[in-house]
Formats: structure tokens, C-alpha cells, sequence
């Protein structure tokens, strides 16, 4: 189900921004015309859709993983201690020593 975004509407009726909450409903139930809670008449904010594209977490997450890395011929090194990293994708020594 979608988040909306509510605004309340001030008493007076000026044009100043009143507060706004988030408040799930299904997309087929009106809009809400006054506050779940206090009774104070609102407004239904329109806002663009959340669309995850090429520079959302879970595609930067999926760019970055071992498998995609290694597929395109990087190298990965994981710190493991003090001074030491581990391959953790592509080609090169197993074990890296700052000794």
C-alpha cells in the first residue's frame, strides 16, 4: 500500500505551511479530509513516486558486490587485521601485508 502525504490546514485559512504527516491507505480509499487523530482538517500533498533506479541503494549494493566485481575483471581487498586484507574478488595474491 502507498504512503501519503498530509498537510494540515491551518484555522485562519492562510497559505502558510501547516504540519505534515506520512499515513498508509490503499490506493482505492479516498482521501483523508481531516487528522486520524485530532480531527483537524487536511490536504493530500502530491509527491512524485519513489522509483528505485540506477543510483538507488539496492543498485549501487548489486554494482558493488564481489560477483559483479570479479565478472568485471577488479580486484577486491577486505581489511581483516592490522595491516592485513583479504581477496575478496578478482585476480592477485590471496593475503595483502602492509610488512
Amino acid at each position: 500500500m502507498p504512503t501519503y502525504i498530509y498537510q494540515v490546514l491551518n484555522p485562519d485559512g492562510s497559505d502558510a505551511q501547516g504540519e505534515t504527516f506520512e499515513h498508509i491507505q490503499k490506493m482505492s480509499d479516498p482521501p483523508l479530509t481531516h487528522h486520524p487523530t485530532d480531527g483537524r482538517p487536511v490536504r493530500r500533498i502530491i509527491q512524485p513516486p519513489n522509483i528505485a533506479g540506477d543510483w538507488s541503494d539496492s543498485a549501487t549494493k548489486s554494482k558493488l558486490s564481489d560477483k559483479n566485481l570479479d565478472r568485471l575483471g577488479f580486484t577486491k581487498y577486505q581489511r581483516s587485521g592490522d595491516g592485513k586484507f583479504e581477496k575478496r574478488a578478482g585476480k592477485g595474491p590471496k593475503n595483502l601485508s602492509a610488512d
